[in-house]
C-alpha cells in the first residue's frame, strides 16, 4: 500500500472529502502519495546504505574510500567484512590477535601464523585452494595491515597426498578425470 491509499485511509472516516479516484481531493491525495513514497524509497536507500552490515553498493563504495587500499571484491559479504577489518585496525595492533583481526581486510579470510623462528609469520588462506584471485592487490593490503618489522612468507594451500589417500583417489581416476597436473593439485573436494 503506498501513501496515496494510506491518506485516503487516514481521511475516509472523517467522510468530508470525496475521495474518490478523479476527484480534486482524489488527485491531491494522490499526488502527494507520489512525493512520499519517493521519500520514503529515499529514506530505505539511505538506511540501508548507511549500515555496514546493509550496505550494497554506495555505502561500501563510500566506505572502501577511505582506505589507501580497496579489498579484493568477491562478495557483498566479503566486501562487508574486509571494510570491517579495517575499521579496527589502530596504532596498537601488534599483537597476533589483533593481527588476525584485521587482517580479513584484505578480501578474504586470511590467518597470520607465527613461525619458530623470531620474527617470521606465515600468512595463509583458509577457504581458498591455490593462490587466491587477486592476490598482489591481497598481498599489499597485508603488507600494509602486518607490522614492517617482521617477516611475511605467504602459504598456499593444495592437495596433499594425505588428502588423496583419505579421498581413495588412484592414477585411474585422475586419468579418468583428465587432470593436468595443476588441476590435481586443486582438486581437493572434488571427489
Amino acid at each position: 500500500m503506498g501513501y496515496g491509499e494510506y491518506l485516503r485511509n487516514f481521511l475516509r472516516p472523517l467522510a468530508i472529502y470525496d475521495l474518490s479516484p478523479g476527484s480534486l481531493s482524489g488527485s491531491e491525495l494522490d499526488a502527494m502519495g507520489v512525493g512520499l513514497d519517493g521519500i520514503s524509497n529515499q529514506m530505505d536507500y539511505v538506511e540501508r546504505e548507511s549500515a555496514l552490515a546493509t550496505a550494497e553498493g554506495e555505502g561500501l563504495r563510500r566506505r572502501e574510500a577511505l582506505f589507501a587500499r580497496t579489498p579484493v571484491h568477491y562478495s557483498t559479504e566479503l566486501r562487508r567484512q574486509a571494510i570491517a577489518a579495517l575499521l579496527r585496525i589502530g596504532g596498537d595492533c601488534f599483537t597476533l590477535t589483533d593481527i588476525n583481526n584485521t587482517i580479513s581486510g584484505c578480501g578474504i579470510r586470511a590467518v597470520a601464523q607465527e613461525k619458530e623462528q623470531f620474527g617470521y609469520i606465515r600468512v595463509i588462506f583458509p577457504d581458498v585452494v591455490g593462490i587466491p584471485e587477486g592476490f598482489e592487490q591481497i598481498r599489499e593490503i597485508i603488507l600494509d595491515i602486518i607490522p614492517c618489522h617482521l617477516d611475511v612468507e605467504f602459504y598456499f594451500r593444495y592437495l596433499t597426498w594425505e588428502e588423496c589417500e583419505a579421498l581413495q583417489y588412484t592414477w585411474e581416476i585422475v586419468h579418468q578425470r583428465a587432470y593436468t597436473w595443476h588441476q590435481f593439485q586443486m582438486a581437493v573436494s572434488d571427489k
